[in-house]
């Protein structure tokens, strides 16, 4: 079944995993939840040594470990989940790895865009029966949130704040109050959540003072803020692990060698620095400069060496996939990418060569096909 599924969620992905800590689970844990706190942690964070495992348990999300914590205890409580930060930064994967964890599934999810409707995140109707039979139960179509709240499961709201103000506000009965009602009809009108409920809402901080939240709504969630990695050391795990994942379903196994994936820490480091320095919107480039963004970039540098290259990732490769990647105005960011390259990477490669020469090279060839 694997094989013809482009991305299993995180419950069939680590089904081994869950069905151990499951077995081996004999703590206290919230009502309805599949694990307890402590085996949530693991199947999050890793197993180490201490825990005295029998399968060791791998680490699938790489942050402040009281992160995690607080997440945990915050969905154990009454109130929801809301993990803010900037994009790249994994708080759409932590809070599928929560899901997964506590009930089992992690598919009850609502996207938020500037479209969504209070019928996504309550119910709508099937037209053809209403037509056929009337408003009953059987012509209802719950939402991914209802369906949770029946269930006693997680449910999940990705970029809560790209939603208008007022659809954002039909979740405040669902935290306070714990049900649905159905006005439309006269007998089994109200759905109540069941125990083990709860939300995990993700708002991406960049989109602040676009559609806040209400202080009512505010009320109902605990924030847990994910920062931006910055430790090399970090970001280098994450890397690796990502790109490896996603390169699996092309049957791809990855060699960086580390030299390289150096080059590559380093320069996203040093264009954040220039980020950061910049007075104006037209000089930083658009991309947030996320970790997600060098995921994208190794990613992209390997499937090219693999299809058009000679199946070795070279600096001149990733030089030219980061360039494509993070240039997306023109003409303003092919701008501030030729300052930076022609300043600060040229400079690198002077003092350190190696690598660095390659790299030089490939990202001035990328830059000078895109201004033709």
């Amino acid at each position: 079944m694997s094989d013809t599924i482009l991305r299993l969620p995180a419950e069939a992905k680590y089904a081994d995993e869950l069905d151990f800590l499951a077995s081996v689970d004999r703590g206290q844990r919230p009502a309805n939840w599949r694990l307890t706190p402590r085996k949530v942690r693991i199947f999050v964070l890793g197993s180490t040594p201490s825990d005295k495992l029998e399968y060791p348990i791998a680490q699938k999300w790489f942050g402040d470990p009281a992160i995690v914590e607080r997440a945990i205890v915050t969905l154990a409580s009454d109130r929801g989940l809301l993990l803010i930060g900037d994009p790249g930064t994994g708080k759409s994967w932590l809070a599928e790895l929560l899901a997964a964890a506590i009930c089992g599934n992690s598919t009850f999810v609502v996207q938020g865009t500037a479209g969504t409707t209070e019928d996504q995140i309550k119910y709508s109707w099937n037209v053809a029966l209403v037509i056929a039979a009337g408003q009953s139960l059987n012509s209802l179509i719950p939402s991914p949130i209802m369906t949770a709240m029946q269930q006693g499961a997680m449910g999940r709201f990705e970029e809560l704040t790209r939603c208008t103000s007022d659809v954002q506000d039909a979740l405040i009965s669902i935290m306070s109050e714990k049900y649905i009602a159905i006005p439309e009809l006269k007998d089994d009108n109200t759905v109540f959540a069941r125990s083990g409920f709860n939300l995990i809402a993700t708002a991406n901080s960049r989109d602040r003072g676009v559609n806040d939240l209400s202080s009512a709504l505010k009320r109902r969630f605990n924030f847990v803020h994910i920062p931006i990695v910055t430790n090399k050391k970090q970001e280098r795990e994450i890397i690796l692990f990502r790109t490896q994942e996603l390169l699996q379903r092309q049957s791809f196994s990855v060699n960086v060698p580390p030299t390289l994936l150096d080059v590559l820490l380093q320069t996203f480091a040093d264009l954040r620095e220039v980020s950061n320095a910049a007075t104006s919107e037209d000089t930083r480039l658009e991309s947030s400069l996320s970790t997600a963004e060098q995921i994208g970039v190794l990613e992209d540098a390997v499937l090219y060496s693999n299809y058009f290259g000679e199946s070795q990732l070279t600096a001149r490769l990733v030089a030219r996939s980061l360039v494509g990647t993070l240039v997306r105005r023109l003409p303003e960011d092919i701008a501030v990418m030729s300052k930076f390259w022609n300043s600060v990477i040229a400079k690198r490669s002077e003092e350190q060569r190696g690598d660095w020469q390659d790299f030089l090279v490939g990202g001035q060839e990328a830059m000078q096909t895109i201004h033709k």
